[in-house]
């Protein structure tokens, strides 16, 4: 293991993520537990992705990113 290296992070790829691409962004809250935000990226810079869940918009600090991917577009209702 190399002292001082350090790992890439996953929120670089959020930086090149389209606009409106159907992400899944696993990161920490304050209580050390993660959580996810799932849904469409709706902004992102050098601090902050915000990503439009189920449950609103949700502002994810970069920092606290684990991990981040695409994921494909949710499937349709079934019919009834």
């Amino acid at each position: 293991m190399v002292t001082g290296a350090r790992e890439p992070s996953p929120a670089i790829d959020l930086l090149a993520t389209p606009i409106g691409t159907r992400v899944v962004v696993r990161y920490l809250i304050d209580d050390g537990r993660a959580t996810d935000a799932l849904g469409p990226l709706r902004s992102v810079n050098e601090s902050h992705a915000v990503i439009d869940t189920k449950r609103g918009l949700e502002s994810v600090p970069l920092d606290r990113v684990i991990a981040a991917k695409e994921v494909p577009p949710a499937p349709k209702p079934r019919p009834r």
